[in-house]
């Protein structure tokens, strides 16, 4: 059989996570229409009867403004020098930029086969995708390109298929009904997150962090305690909102995913803390399990 990583690399809201929560058939990673949604590496696993592909999304590569940005960049670029292909995914509806040439002399660096995913199709006409599909390629000589919806497509079998002929052969790394090897809590506080990222807006989307302080499951369900942390204390008052009807409209939407993905009845008391410039601290970034990669 063959088995290889596939790592998923781009600007920010190209439809990375999208893409891989589409590939595996299950949401493993948080989407919202807001740049840097993911700050750490997320594996999601592909089992064909002859192949396993471990994909990796990465967070979206960007000019970075704080310490927790700079590692988020740094990460993205680790992985990518450590599997067998990269998927560029770009962003279709928009045009090329000093941020895609950013990507892709990275993405080029790397010395491996490079597939261009082009993204978004749905949103564009025939005559667009050709168009844009040809900027690209006149600008470096990919392996192979794919126009997709990662939205919207059902069938990525030749994607699926193509990938695999590019994998070397060798025995699966995980078991064949893994499909994600993130900790539980991790998901969780995602899931949070994106709540979070969904129903605030202004400053407070990228200023949030998520960790679990406490789970216990009991024999009526799961009791979890979270905490918001934000750095300013106007974030706090935007996150709690008048009467508290922010967080608990964050808390409803995400007990109901957290039920589902526990498939048990969720009792989740939320919390919010101001911790001052989170995310410059480097001891900080790490306890909240974001940027991975550290100097």
């Amino acid at each position: 059989m063959r088995s290889g990583f596939v790592a998923l690399a781009g600007r920010p809201n190209a439809g990375k996570s999208t893409l891989i929560n589409a590939l595996v058939n299950e949401k493993i990673a948080i989407v919202s229409p807001k740049p840097q949604t993911t700050r750490s590496e997320i594996r999601g696993i592909v089992n064909t009867e002859d192949a396993q592909i471990v994909f990796t999304d990465t967070p979206g590569i960007h000019k970075a403004r704080h310490r927790l940005e700079t590692r988020m960049n740094k990460e993205a670029a680790s992985v990518i020098q450590g599997v067998d292909v990269i998927y560029l995914v770009t962003d279709g509806t928009k045009p090329y930029g000093s941020g895609d040439e950013y990507v892709l002399t990275i993405v080029k660096n790397a010395g491996l086969p490079v597939f261009l995913i082009f993204n978004k199709i749905d949103c564009l006409s025939k005559e667009e995708v050709l168009r844009n599909l040809e900027s690209w390629q006149s600008r470096f000589s990919f392996q192979e390109f794919f126009p997709v919806s990662a939205l919207k497509q059902k069938n990525f079998d030749d994607l699926l298929n193509t990938t695999i002929s590019y994998l070397p052969e060798g025995e699966a790394m995980y078991p064949r009904t893994v499909i994600n090897d993130s900790p539980e809590n991790f998901r969780i506080a995602e899931i949070i997150r994106e709540k979070i990222l969904y129903c605030t807006e202004e400053e407070v989307p990228h200023a949030s962090a998520v960790i679990i302080e406490n789970k216990e499951f009991t024999k009526d369900g799961c009791d979890i305690h979270a905490m918001i942390l934000v750095e300013k204390p106007g974030q706090k008052a935007i996150v709690i909102g008048r009467q508290g009807m922010m967080l608990k409209k964050i808390g409803i939407a995400a007990r109901k995913e957290i039920e589902a993905f526990l498939d048990c009845h969720v009792r989740l008391h939320l919390f919010v803390r101001v911790e001052k410039d989170w995310r410059d601290i480097d001891s900080r970034i790490t306890q909240y399990g974001y940027g991975h990669i550290d100097e």
